[in-house]
Formats: structure tokens, sequence, C-alpha cells
């Protein structure tokens, strides 16, 4: 939010810009067409965004066809657990969270396929969801993890039943907070030791690592617990967010809003 490293006071990163691509498809074609998403990911990819992820990279940029392309990234690789479809997940959340559990979860872990070919990714996604679907009910999404926790193919549950419980400390991590599960954790962490949406975003980002990602998530979350009216004004007023490939737009808080209400009300 202060600017530095070749970033603008309060611009947003490509967590920001990908959620806004996944909302704007959403809106725009009446609900989840995946072949459209990959597209815009694909042109934003092209346009030279400041900040891509290595994973998210090789997968747009290859030519490989969208229903191919991360399948095959990852057997060629092997490494597709990063936390790249986690942090564009909350316009996906938010729009989805009418269609109950199921649905939400499942339209998640379709779109994490689009760019990660390992099921962590996805079922590290398909949880985000869930927790904001709960936070938007009005229930406790911390109340509800180990429940959350048992929804997850039974491939991946033991790994995120560590970092999502109670006891954990993103100290203990075994992996770099740009992996899938413990940048889950960690931001499930900020959220449970923290008491509002300041405090949960700083903790965040002071774990240090991959700082913009880990608050993207852990800002997700914290904003479905404690509403709009709790993020600073101060940081609000500074937002902005350049839309790569898109003939220079820049959304501020007043299209991020408007985004917002259509996806709650669609």
């Amino acid at each position: 939010m202060c600017g530095g490293g070749g970033w603008e006071p309060g611009e947003a990163t490509d967590d920001t810009q990908m959620a806004v691509l996944v909302a704007e498809s959403l809106l725009e074609r009446g609900g989840l067409d995946l072949p459209d998403i990959f597209a815009r990911f694909r042109h934003w990819a092209a346009s030279e965004p400041k900040d891509i992820g290595l994973q998210t990279e090789a997968v747009l940029t290859d030519g490989t066809p969208w229903d191919l392309a991360a399948g095959i990234h990852f057997q060629v690789t092997g490494h597709a657990a990063g936390n790249g479809s986690l942090m564009r997940a909350a316009t996906s959340a938010v729009y989805f969270a009418d269609a109950g559990r199921d649905a939400s979860m499942n339209a998640a872990r379709r779109i994490a396929a689009l760019t990660h070919g390992d099921r962590a990714a996805w079922e590290g996604t398909a949880v985000f969801h869930e927790l904001v679907r709960l936070a938007l009910d009005g229930d406790d999404p911390l109340a509800a993890l180990q429940e959350v926790v048992e929804l997850i193919h039974p491939d991946h549950r033991n790994r995120y039943a560590v970092v999502l419980d109670a006891s954990w400390h993103p100290e203990q991590a075994t992996e770099f907070n740009g992996a899938v599960w413990p940048c889950l954790g960690s931001a499930v962490w900020a959220l449970r030791t923290t008491a509002g949406y300041e405090e949960a975003v700083r903790a965040a980002v002071d774990l240090g690592g991959d700082t913009d990602t880990v608050a993207a998530v852990t800002g997700g979350l914290a904003g479905a617990v404690y509403g709009y009216d709790a993020i600073p004004g101060r940081w609000t007023d500074l937002l902005h967010v350049p839309l790569p490939g898109s003939n220079g737009r820049v959304l501020r808080l007043g299209d991020l809003v408007e985004l917002a209400e259509r996806l709650a009300s669609r």
C-alpha cells in the first residue's frame, strides 16, 4: 500500500487482476465458461503484466489448448501445487456462494484446473470457496474447518488437516508459502489469531514470503467475515487495478464495489 519496488501506492498485483478477469467472465457469460476464462487469462498473460506466477505463465503462454495446457504441464514438470489458483478465487467464491456447497466447491476446482494440474491446488481453492460461502451466510468458517477438511479429496486431506488445524503456525510450514497448502493455512492462521480485517491482513503480510498472495487470500476470508466497512478507507482510497491487455483500463474503488455487488446479486 506504500508503493515501491516498481509498484505505485495501492496498485493491485496479478492476484487481483486475475480475480477481476474471472469475475467479468462469470458476469458477461452468465456462468462458468471455462474456455472464456482461459482465453482472458491467456490474453492478459501475453500483455506483459508486471507480475505473473511462473506456473501460471508457463501454462498460459505455450499455446496448448485450454483443456490440456495445465494437465500437460503437470505431467512434464511434476510441479503444479502453487497458490496461483487460490489467489484469484475471491470473486468466484462470491459468485457461487448462493449455489450451495457442492456447486461452489466444484466450480472452484474446475477454475483452478485451468492453470494448475495438481489436485492439491484444486482442493485448496475449493476449501477457500466453502469458507467464504459459510462466512457470507453468517456462519463461523473457523468453527467449520474440521467438517470442511472432510470434503477434500482423500489423497490431499491429511496435508490440509495439518495446516488448517488450530495448533498450526506458519513457522511450522515445510514448504514456502508460495505453495497452495501453506498459503491457505497461513491465511486461516491470520484470521484465527486476529480480531479484525486490517489486523488479519497485516499479520499475513508480516509473515513474509509470497506476501501479496497470502494477503490476498487472507483479505478474501477476512472480508467475508468482517464485511466491506471493516476495510480501512486509507487503503481503498488508493486502490487501483490496472488490467494489462485492456487498452489501459484501470479499475478503482467504485468499479470494484459495483463488480462485487453484481457478483453477489447475480
